[in-house]
């Protein structure tokens, strides 16, 4: 399945639609978790900064920003949206048939609709109770607000949230769910990539079959051909590729007798291995499979190998094995994504699938202000009983989130300087 060279403007679009795919799915894993649980998800955002487009679709609403570094999901609860109500604020409430408040509208030039009440907010609840209590003329008047109803200021409207409707509102579990959900999106993503991988290329098979036998080498000197069924090697019985693999790479330089099946019928050849650094080699290739049992074996394979190869890596970074200078920022890994685009969509598809893991992973860790520092928030709340003060964890987020900034700085310079001072 070839893929055609790029030229700058298409490798452009090769990041943008692998990133955005990327951003799109962990942000997803979030969204549907919360919904589940009932939380009422305001915005469901690609992109950050300025809002570039926009649709509502039920209490969603749906946006593209600007800049191409990330997204989010904008559960109720987690903004202060609701801060706009004050007491003694004039405002006018619209009512449904059987009289509860649907709209409450702060704008003093709207008098609402036909049965709508004008009055100053005298008290009114919002999260619980569902009521707001309205001086009418000099008269209290308490009325209840639909769960659903909406603020609306400047022509803006905002739907009010129930506790119950809240991120806060959730249990603990459900809370740690619809957090975990973003990076386990990221691995389910790997995985997938890697089936589609297998099922359009094939992944290496087991058995003891002989794939491409490249002309010049050992095994084409001694007469193997591609689709032999390798018997025994030297006498020994042989079951799997691994087998043919461990026999061949401790014999370099020695002269091996191969028993294989052709056609029904068994020959044996004497093929002189090949020694490459002390390793041996017959420069055979090993069979593929698209048989969707292996495939999705590969899958997960692939992408438990690519999480360990990471982990370990992050690792080394911890310890001081590797440093700063070797860390690439957003400039070095779209500058490889549209390198790697010109290679052919294998490769950038398996490229998309690390990427995947590198951001699951890269979200699961314990640091404030990434979905592994809201999970360490939520491992304490269980633990203690009781939920962190709100304001010392937005601290704690908000300087954590200065933090890689900072970071995101140092490794774009570090990008920089490898692409234009080198």
């Amino acid at each position: 399945m070839p893929f055609p060279n790029l030229d700058s403007v298409e490798s452009i679009l090769a990041i943008i639609i692998v990133f955005g795919v990327l951003v799109f799915v962990h942000e997803l894993g979030h969204f549907l978790l919360a919904k589940r649980a009932g939380i009422l998800c305001r915005e469901f955002a690609l992109g950050m900064g300025p809002k570039i487009f926009s649709i509502k679709r039920g209490e969603t609403e749906y946006t593209l920003r600007l800049l191409p570094i990330g997204g989010l999901v904008r559960m109720a609860g987690e903004d202060p949206e609701l801060d706009i109500l004050k007491p003694h604020m004039e405002v006018s409430v619209e009512r449904d048939a059987v009289g509860k408040v649907t709209r409450i509208l702060l704008d003093r030039t709207d008098s609402g609709g036909r049965g709508s009440v004008t009055g100053t907010i005298v008290r009114f609840d919002l999260e619980h109770q569902l009521t707001l209590t309205l001086d009418v003329d000099g008269e209290e008047r308490t009325f209840s607000v639909h769960p659903q109803a909406h603020l609306v200021k400047d022509g803006q409207e905002v739907q009010i949230a129930p506790y119950n409707r809240q991120f806060k509102g959730k249990t603990v579990m459900q809370r740690f769910w619809a957090i975990f959900a973003g990076p386990a999106a990221n691995f389910l993503l790997a995985f997938v990539l890697f089936v589609v991988i297998g099922l359009s290329y094939g992944v290496p098979s087991n058995v003891p079959y002989l794939g491409e036998v490249r002309p010049g080498g050992p095994a084409a000197q001694a007469g193997l051909m591609e689709g032999d069924r390798v018997i025994a090697i030297q006498g020994q019985p042989v079951s799997s590729w691994k087998e043919i693999v461990q026999i061949v790479s401790q014999s370099p330089g020695k002269e091996l007798v191969f028993e294989i099946e052709r056609n029904g019928q068994r020959k044996s050849a004497k093929v002189r291995i090949f020694n490459d650094n002390n390793v041996g080699k017959i420069m055979v290739t090993q069979t593929l499979t698209y048989a969707p049992g292996e495939v999705l074996k590969y899958g997960a394979l692939s992408t438990y190998e690519f999480t360990a190869m990471i982990l370990k890596s992050l690792g080394m970074l911890f310890t001081g094995a590797v440093g700063l200078n070797d860390l690439s920022g957003p400039v070095g890994i779209f500058k490889m994504t549209g390198e790697f685009a010109q290679q052919g969509l294998a490769v950038l598809l398996k490229w998309a699938a690390v990427l995947s893991i590198n951001l699951g992973l890269f979200n699961l860790l314990p640091l404030p202000a990434l979905d592994g520092g809201r999970l360490a928030f939520l491992l304490v709340e269980a633990l203690r009983g009781r939920p962190v003060d709100p304001h010392k964890e937005g601290m704690v987020h908000f300087l954590g989130f200065a933090f890689l900034m900072l970071l995101i700085l140092v490794v774009t310079w570090n990008d920089l300087q490898r692409l234009f001072l080198q």
